[in-house]
């Protein structure tokens, strides 16, 4: 897989104009990223929907659908990535898993406006079951938030707990989409990547350098990850 392979998938915008959110916010967005839910009819959405459509194909003859999401830094939209996509999937009459694997900045409760007094770390540390800590934000789409932030994450994600957690998951839910942290900040990506059925990094066309890029697609086929491919953002387009 060679890094030219991308697709373009959210934020598209006319040159010169400024880098804009959804139209709306809803009570359970506060943030503003679940374009596929507060803009539906909007080209940023459709954009997620073909993403979703695409994956489905690619993974179509799987026996597992574990994906996780990174990006070669902070801020390149991974997680807005990862909660559209659950959504789109979702939708689509799919089962779908969505995993905060970042123990270090957790954001998917954020987008969801979920609490994250519960979740993952619980789970592995044989506090709680998987079931017990998943919130439903809407039908066929469950979270498992991070819960307590561990002193140690990547010995936790790499513990056997998580690989049987990820086993168990796999075998309930079509879609498993792990929100892991970027490549260049933690080891725990690579560790989660080796872990996954496939890999989607995500980046911003407009401040994503190259170099970053190439040592993150170096550093996911060191560990012999599935790069599915990469999902670029803030993307200008001609008028």
């Amino acid at each position: 897989m060679g890094i030219e392979r991308s697709i373009k998938v959210y934020e598209p915008r006319q040159q010169g104009e400024p880098r804009r959110g959804p139209q709306e916010k809803t009570a359970n967005d506060p943030l503003g990223r679940l374009v596929t839910i507060s803009d539906p009819t909007s080209a940023t959405a459709d954009a997620f929907h073909a993403l979703g459509a695409n994956l489905q194909y690619a993974l179509m003859d799987a026996p597992s659908r574990v994906i996780a999401l990174t990006s070669p830094g902070p801020g390149e939209g991974k997680t807005t990535v990862c909660a559209n996509l659950g959504v789109v999937l979702a939708q689509a009459d799919e089962s779908v898993l969505i995993v905060d694997c970042d123990l270090h900045r957790p954001a998917v409760h954020g987008v969801f406006g979920l609490r994250n007094l519960q979740g993952l770390e619980n789970v592995l540390s044989g506090d709680r079951r998987a079931h017990e800590i998943q919130q439903e934000p809407m039908p066929g789409l469950r979270i498992v938030t991070t819960g307590p932030l561990p002193p140690y994450p990547a010995e936790l994600l790499g513990s056997m707990r998580f690989k049987e957690f990820l086993r168990q998951a796999g075998n309930e839910f079509g879609y498993v989409l792990l929100d892991c942290p970027p490549v260049s900040m933690v080891p725990d990506s690579l560790v989660l990547a080796a872990q996954a059925d496939g890999v989607l990094v995500v980046l911003d066309a407009q401040s994503t350098r190259k170099v970053a890029l190439r040592r993150t697609i170096h550093g996911l086929e060191s560990v012999r990850s599935n790069v599915l491919g990469t999902v670029m953002g803030n993307v200008e387009v001609g008028k």
